[in-house]
């Protein structure tokens, strides 16, 4: 009897790795039963990684999302998938255990059937609760070998960590080739392995087409038994996307392999919805090169899910660099001559820095610590002048163990700066945390919601909660959307500019309210009413006799005074030290801890959170 090979739509990370957004839940609720009509998926991912914090920026509750956007699938009996951080959960940064534990809890009663965990490190300390604590919810556990292809992950090493994880009670293992760049026989080797010893455990298959290995894997691992194969489709598949549904089936129904048939009216029903999703505004977020398979992929080993937001990243800082360029007399440098430039700065990070995989959000901080090294030294700075705090913690060992060794360089820059090596568990090193949140809510007369799924949201994802919760996220969001689309119809040689009067909402920013007025940059605002400093953050005091010390911004990103709610933000008024972290720049999703250069007082702050903020602006002012 032939094998059974069965499907999965990642129609999730198909949006993820083409581009920043995923599309509304009225689009997800309208494509949902042409993707069932398809009749070819056993599973569809709904869920997982940023989708919840795009539905925050929205200014979408992605609760009752989740909720809509499973239902079809459940009704129809296909199972729906979600991607879980482990230890980070559904964020950049680790998460308490209590909130980890709510975490399954409220994604089970919200329609999640199958928790898939990775941890970035593969440190399977950091996957083992996240087991535990999605079959104590009912869910079916599924944990990840993150695959990459070094000197340290060899065969072997995955065979050992599937043996491991499947001891620690995972129900089914999945190969998260979140780069593509597993190479196909040994991925064969490694399924072979699981399949030897554990026959009946379930074995899934992630991969991304950009590097050009993904189907030659896909046929490996079923060959060697794999049962479920991750796939995407037109016009979101290739590129740094996933191998096409139409290409895989027919690969597998000439191998012998038993699968299913396709609905192609149903295929070309969701291959259109999928494009109008594209032409109404989520093309505005997706780099054309994102369409485009790269073989240059190979060697820094980018995932394609950051691919999806690298180019973004990229325009903001070779505007950067370009600044620097002209004011200093240089010539101005093209987005290739950049993108080069990182790729070689990884491929020399990466190694030194014990060879992360590189899966969120450790390829988003091997990446952005190559960016900024590459950043620094086009402007005569040294390599590795700034490291964020996250990315800290994982050199530390606060976010897990490292693969590899850390490079001589990277240890005595970190006993120069004070810092001190972690040893532990990772989670003992973040409290639980549900009830602050639940006091916080009670405060501002906030719900709980059903399942507790509204104190989740704002456990996990606090900042961008309360924008969601102000108004302020689906504000900028929109404006951001017309400065684009305005940008895009703009004649050539023109600069666009756009209508949109600000609007004046209330923010709470750890216990203090402020009145915000909101515009685009570039907006007209004649018609506006002025804010005056009394009710924006933006605080002054009396000039302050002798020179004053401003506190500049190093790089451009978006400017905050905290990066937790738990944290008490800076005031005019408040005495610091040198060295003391006065602010933070938040840059390609990780925030910089910014320090006052000189003991004395703040004697202004001259930004509001959350905007944005250039290399060189002023931020603080110290007496």
């Amino acid at each position: 009897m032939s094998k059974e090979v069965k499907f999965s739509l990642v129609y999730r990370d198909m949006w993820q790795s083409a581009g920043k957004y995923v599309p509304r839940v009225d689009q997800l609720i309208k494509v949902a039963p042409a993707i069932v009509k398809m009749g070819c998926f056993a599973r569809v991912e709904t869920n997982g990684g940023g989708f919840e914090q795009v539905n925050l920026l929205f200014g979408e509750n992605p609760n009752k999302a989740v909720r809509a956007w499973t239902k079809p699938f459940h009704e129809a009996g296909i199972q729906t998938h979600m991607l879980d951080r482990g230890l980070n959960a559904l964020r950049m940064s680790p998460v308490p255990a209590d909130v980890r534990q709510l975490f399954y809890k409220v994604k089970k009663a919200q329609g999640t059937d199958i928790a898939r965990t990775f941890c970035g490190l593969n440190d399977t300390r950091n996957i083992k609760p996240s087991i535990k604590y999605a079959k104590n919810a009912g869910m079916i556990s599924q944990a990840c070998l993150c695959i990459t292809h070094s000197p340290i992950h060899t065969v072997e090493y995955y065979t050992n960590m599937a043996y491991e994880l499947i001891e620690a009670g995972a129900d089914e293992i999945c190969l998260k080739d979140m780069a593509g760049i597993g190479r196909p026989v040994s991925l064969g080797q490694i399924v072979a392995n699981i399949k030897k010893k554990y026959p009946d455990i379930p074995v899934q298959y992630h991969s991304h087409a950009g590097p050009g290995f993904s189907v030659a894997s896909i046929l490996e691992v079923c060959q060697a038994g794999c049962d479920y194969v991750d796939v995407g489709m037109e016009p979101l598949s290739w590129g740094t996307g996933h191998a096409d549904i139409l290409t895989v089936q027919a690969m597998l129904k000439d191998a012998g392999f038993k699968v299913p048939e396709i609905n192609m009216e149903a295929y070309m029903e969701v291959r259109s919805l999928t494009q109008s999703f594209m032409d109404d505004f989520l093309g505005y977020y997706i780099s054309p090169r994102n369409r485009l398979m790269n073989s240059l992929l190979i060697g820094p080993g980018l995932p394609g899910g950051m691919m999806g937001s690298l180019m973004a990243d990229l325009e903001t800082n070779l505007e950067s660099i370009n600044r620097y360029f002209e004011k200093n007399g240089k010539p101005k440098m093209t987005q290739d001559q950049l993108l080069i430039k990182l790729f070689d700065e990884v491929s020399y990070v990466w190694p030194r820095l014990g060879y992360p995989p590189l899966v969120t959000p450790f390829s988003q901080y091997v990446k952005n610590i190559s960016l900024m090294n590459v950043m620094q030294m086009l402007k005569g700075r040294e390599r590795w002048s700034m490291i964020a705090d996250d990315i800290w913690d994982m050199i530390l060992g606060k976010s897990g163990r490292l693969p590899g060794p850390l490079a001589p360089e990277i240890i005595e820059k970190a006993k120069a700066e004070g810092k001190e090596f972690f040893t532990g568990d990772p989670q003992s090193e973040y409290p639980d945390a549900l009830d602050k949140y639940r006091s916080m809510m009670q405060e501002k007369g906030w719900e709980f919601g059903q399942d507790d799924e509204e104190l989740f949201e704002y456990a996990m994802h606090p900042a961008q909660y309360e924008a969601y919760k102000s108004g302020k996220a689906k504000h900028d969001f929109e404006a951001d959307l017309a400065k684009r689309k305005a940008e895009k119809e703009a004649p050539k040689g023109t600069e666009a500019t756009i209508g949109i009067t600000p609007q004046v909402i209330s923010v709470d920013v750890n216990g203090e309210k402020f009145r915000v007025s909101i515009a685009p940059n570039g907006a007209s605002t004649a018609s506006a009413p002025q804010e005056s400093a009394s009710t924006s953050q933006v605080q002054n005091a009396p000039a302050a006799s002798g020179n004053l010390t401003n506190v500049e911004a190093p790089l451009e990103g978006k400017f905050f005074l905290t990066k937790t709610a738990s944290e008490t933000a800076a005031k005019v008024g408040d005495k610091v030290k040198a060295g003391d972290t006065v602010c933070y720049i938040e840059a390609m999703k990780t925030y910089n801890a910014i320090a006052a250069p000189v003991d004395g007082t703040i004697v202004e702050i001259c930004l509001n959170n959350g905007d944005t903020v250039y290399e060189d602006d002023v931020m603080i002012k110290i007496g």
